[in-house]
């Protein structure tokens, strides 16, 4: 009774670790990771033909991504996940092999000129339109048994539409365990999808922490400062561009954009235009505005009674071709554009940066998480001028960050999730998804209030009936980090990592007692004062 760590680990993406009962091997996410890449996308660390199972939790490519090419080095196995997750992974998997495709035939035009060696995608569209003939599908809250000595349940995480957390039970020689995957845990109060399900107990929890070292601002005012960006820049007669992930997040920017032309809260073009320019977020609209019955939640099954369009309004466009796509950045009426990819690494989204970061008219907003080695990392902290296309554009446009809006739990809530398992309480904790400097973080944190919990490394193996550690992982080497044209070392990365923990640990502190402030403001002093002689 194995567990194999073989992905985000100590890093945000690229989800993927194995369990091994009775001689079967079962695979939990199979995700692309994203961003600045520690490890090669394109191999394994396992053969995909030993793989029997793949559980997926949900359908982001950070969990999804490598499925097809799992397929095409020759995986043989089922895949399992939940039934509205299957509907998505149908089109995010082809829009990712499309990319790939596109990728590889761009690095393949630019090294024709330089003689390199061709390069080969990931995978191909046909590869990932063979995922659905290994697909089963569930529901929440029904009991599966996979094989033997394996039975598992999906239960509702919040997350994204179909998320799921994965509970099972493990047998093997006897030996009882149970384990939780938590893929990603959901924000609480998020429009259009329920909270976390709190889950009692479990020996073993592998989870996320992706925010484990900061909470999120104040959740309040969403749709009234997105009206305020809105109507600031058409008042300059500036497009407001979006960055944003074309599934979950676009449809929750939509469901605040109805609400502030319903409200009319944006003065200076009440009927401002609005263009989701991905096919992509087209597709999920789509799905998202089909029956959603065991995954919304109560608001919006009361607008669904009522008759409201959740995701549709005035002045509304989803663009489909590259042609439409073009003239968008020809026609001069201020705009609202909602393009992927999320992290600018790819996609539509650079085409409108390249003509609109320049303008100082225009502002490009950010809803969500951007990866280290990103675009979007990389404009949030400082850029001056970036490279889109062979060609070097000046930043001038207002850059704004909703750090709120998030999809995943923050520090406080992830605690408060895994301090629910009290029946059982854990034996240890695997803290994965996380930054390198913070997974460990969390991890100490959840050892400081007693419960077990260690950052794995990739490739560590564990031996879950004995409890124990049966192979010690590695860190692989770190790219270096390239901050507004310099390149960061990770010492000073940890020092700013370390300085947004306090920055944090200070803005809790809130509330104690003077005596305990003064206390802490001193040491502080003096660790300062240390640091400057």
């Amino acid at each position: 009774m194995k567990l194999s760590f073989y992905g985000a680990d100590q890093c945000v993406t690229g989800s993927c670790h194995c369990l091994e009962v009775n001689g079967k091997r079962v695979l939990i996410d199979c995700g692309l990771q994203q961003g600045r890449d520690e490890v090669s996308n394109s191999e394994f660390p396992f053969a995909a033909n030993t793989i029997d199972f793949v559980l997926v939790t949900h359908a982001h490519i950070d969990h999804s991504g490598r499925i097809p090419m799992l397929i095409k080095q020759g995986f043989q196995g089922r895949i399992l996940t939940t039934s509205m997750t299957a509907r998505l992974l149908e089109i995010m998997l082809l829009d990712s092999a499309h990319i790939q495709e596109q990728d590889a035939e761009w690095k393949n035009r630019k090294g024709e000129r330089s003689g390199a060696p061709r390069t080969e995608p990931l995978y191909t569209v046909e590869d990932a339109e063979r995922v659905s003939e290994f697909l089963d599908t569930c529901e929440y809250g029904e009991l599966v048994h996979l094989c033997e000595g394996v039975d598992l349940e999906y239960v509702d995480a919040g997350h994204l539409l179909g998320s799921a957390f994965i509970a099972m039970d493990l047998t093997e020689n006897g030996v009882k365990k149970s384990i939780v995957f938590s893929g990603d845990i959901g924000n609480i109060n998020q429009p259009i999808i329920r909270d976390p399900v709190q889950i009692t107990g479990a020996d073993y929890v592998v989870m996320e922490s992706t925010y484990g070292d900061r909470n999120h601002p104040e959740s309040w005012g969403y749709t009234e400062n997105l009206a305020r960006i809105i109507d600031e820049t058409m008042a300059r007669g500036g497009n407001v561009v979006i960055p944003s992930f074309a599934v979950g997040r676009t449809q929750e920017l939509l469901y605040f954009i109805r609400e502030i032309k319903e409200q009319h809260l944006v003065k200076s073009v009440p009927d401002f235009p609005v263009y989701i320019d991905s096919p992509l977020a087209k597709a999920a609209t789509s799905i998202f505005d089909s029956d959603l019955r065991g995954y919304m939640d109560h608001d919006a099954v009361w607008l669904v009674r009522k008759g409201t369009k959740m995701f549709r309004f005035p002045n509304l466009c989803l663009t489909e071709s590259s042609e439409e796509s073009k003239a968008l950045n020809e026609d001069p009426t201020p705009k609202v554009i909602i393009s992927a990819s999320g992290m600018c690494d790819a996609g539509r989204i650079r085409h409108h940066l390249k003509h609109n970061l320049w303008r100082p008219e225009c502002t490009i907003l950010f809803v969500g998480y951007q990866g280290e080695g990103t675009l979007g990392r990389s404009l949030l902290e400082g850029a001056k001028s970036v490279k889109l296309f062979g060609e070097e554009i000046a930043v001038q446009a207002h850059l704004e960050n909703f750090t709120g809006l998030s999809s995943h739990a923050d520090r406080d809530h992830l605690i408060k999730w895994i301090s629910g398992f009290q029946h059982p309480k854990p034996q240890q904790v695997f803290v994965v998804h996380g930054d390198r400097e913070v997974a460990p973080f969390f991890a100490q944190s959840l050892t400081g209030m007693g419960i077990p919990a260690h950052a794995p490394q990739y490739t560590e193996v564990y031996d879950l009936a004995a409890n124990t550690m049966l192979e010690r992982g590695y860190l692989p080497e770190r790219k270096p980090k390239i901050v507004a044209g310099s390149k960061v070392t990770p010492a000073y990365e940890r020092l700013v990592t370390v300085g947004n923990m306090l920055s944090e640990s200070i803005r809790r502190s809130k509330g104690r007692d003077n005596k305990s402030l003064a206390k802490f403001a001193e040491q502080l002093r003096q660790l300062l004062e240390k640091w400057e002689m």
